[in-house]
């Protein structure tokens, strides 16, 4: 008798399991899969570290305890009684993060070393690593511009305050690369609508993330980023990371100032350090265009050739090293530039004017430096290529 009832029993309970497992088989089916942006902390293609929190967590759904009673021991559910408490009350179980992501911790924190990426691939949020080489572009984020006697100041298309004229100070104008004084001078001679360029942001990535605030740029990719942001012109390339990779040497040059007194000896060096200190640290990525420093300055000698009669001679030696080293990488002769013995061509500043266009498959680096003084200075070019490892 008591055997005759263990089997009964125990067929009640296989009969309780395939009843539950095709009550599970059915809800599940009809279950609209939840959209891995609705449990998004951050909107896809926002730029994460390690660690940062990804998920909201408010926007993870609950599914029926009777369909995945496992959930329950995932570490997700486990670890939070709250949880628990709300599946045995509710008969709904959260959903487990590692259910729905990729690159994320149990806890909803991103676990990818670097400045990440935030994607949805397939039915899953997931962060993904940075290439071995990621750039973007330096773009204007926020203006001033003068209405009246107040300066607006537009933020990403949006004006967020006005300053009267006579409070411009570095308390309440961004001045990272313009100086309150700066701006003070612009105002006084600007007409009504004019604006003005105050800051800038990373915009053009190569693997398609979202644009990148001021605010945020040190933060995400490091102070040399930014500081590098502050040398070169708007537009310019600007590679934020780099991982496993070696430089190698593919062209060299030197060239030597020369004496022509007519035009100022020591103007001429003075010049030819400063063309080197442009161009030194530049970095090109494949495919792009890009210009020595807009910070650094050169000086004018007296030449009745030259359109308005001044021009900055001494760089026509830097010059020519500068142009050696591209060429000889088989790239294009740069912008503003000849072929000729002065090699800058009039109206091209020698910095921000000329432009080196990188048609190989690798970032490039430019590496220029002065030694000796007056007409005795040589100037040394280097060009690498930076390779993955």
């Amino acid at each position: 008798m008591l055997r005759k009832r263990s089997v009964s029993y125990i067929s009640i309970i296989i009969l309780i399991t395939v009843l539950a497992a095709a009550a599970g088989l059915y809800l599940e089916d009809r279950m609209e899969p939840q959209n891995p942006e609705e449990i998004a902390a951050l909107p896809p293609g926002s730029t994460v570290l390690e660690g940062d929190d990804v998920i909201d967590e408010s926007g993870v759904r609950s599914v029926p305890l009777l369909l995945h009673p496992d959930y329950l021991l995932d570490s997700f559910n486990y670890m939070d009684p709250g949880n628990l408490l709300m599946a045995l009350l509710t008969g709904a179980v959260r959903t487990p993060v590692s259910e729905m992501t990729g690159g994320i911790d149990p806890e909803g924190r991103s676990t990818v070393k670097g400045p990440g990426v935030l994607r949805v691939s397939g039915d899953k949020l997931v962060v993904q690593e940075p290439p071995a080489f990621l750039w973007a572009y330096k773009t204007p984020y926020t203006y001033g511009v003068r209405r009246g006697d107040v300066l607006e100041i537009i933020e990403n298309g949006r004006k967020i305050k006005e300053v009267p004229a006579d409070s411009i100070s570095n308390s309440t104008v961004p001045h990272r690369y313009k100086s309150a004084e700066r701006i003070k001078r612009w105002f006084k001679r600007a007409d009504d609508g004019e604006r003005i360029v105050l800051d800038y942001q990373l915009s053009g990535f190569t693997d398609g993330r979202l644009p990148v605030p001021p605010e945020r740029i040190e933060e995400l990719f490091g102070e040399e980023v930014i500081n590098y942001m502050e040398n070169y012109p708007s537009g310019s390339p600007v590679m934020v990371y780099m991982k496993d990779y070696r430089k190698a040497q593919i062209s060299s040059a030197v060239s030597y100032l020369g004496s022509y007194p007519e035009y100022d000896d020591n103007k001429r060096a003075f010049n030819a350090r400063a063309f080197a200190a442009a161009w030194n640290g530049t970095i090109i990525p494949p495919g792009t265009e890009g210009s020595g420093k807009e910070t650094v300055r050169f000086t004018a000698s007296r030449d009745p050739e030259a359109p308005g009669g001044y021009a900055s001679h001494g760089s026509c030696p830097p010059a020519r090293a500068l142009r050696a080293v591209v060429t000889g990488a088989g790239m294009p002769l740069l912008r503003g530039m000849t072929w000729e013995f002065h090699a800058v061509l009039f109206g091209f500043n020698p910095a921000t004017g000329i432009k080196v266009k990188n048609t190989g498959k690798y970032p490039v680096l430019i590496e220029m430096w002065t030694t000796g003084s007056g007409a005795g200075t040589k100037i040394y070019a280097r060009l690498y290529r930076l390779e993955p490892v």
